[in-house]
């Protein structure tokens, strides 16, 4: 970011730093979430954010520090937090529809 008006890449440089202190701050709050819950939906939910805030983190990093091999990092990281989700989301869903099967053949034998 050194080419340009000199001004401009200081207020860059001021924005992206303002912008990864909101998103750490806004990770922690996430963190609190996942850990709390107090549902497992609101778990993946916050783990789902978490996962896309951090996308965001290395995207503003490959800006300030210019280097182009983080982009490529970033879409492998969002890959593999997708498919996090998606497998959470099937166990998940697993568990409960057990659970359902379960409360069901109690409710049945009373």
């Amino acid at each position: 970011m050194s080419k340009g008006i000199p001004g401009l890449s200081q207020a860059y440089e001021i924005l992206f730093t303002a912008a990864l202190i909101f998103l750490a701050v806004m990770m922690i709050l996430c963190l609190i979430r996942a850990i709390i819950g107090p549902r497992i939906a609101d778990r993946i939910v916050a783990v789902n954010m978490m996962g896309t805030m951090v996308m965001v983190i290395i995207a503003i990093l490959a800006l300030m520090l210019e280097e182009g091999y983080l982009a490529d990092i970033c879409l492998i990281y969002a890959m593999i937090s997708f498919l996090a989700v998606i497998v959470l989301t099937k166990v998940y869903m697993g568990v409960y529809r057990r659970k359902k099967m379960e409360e069901e053949h109690t409710d049945d034998s009373n």
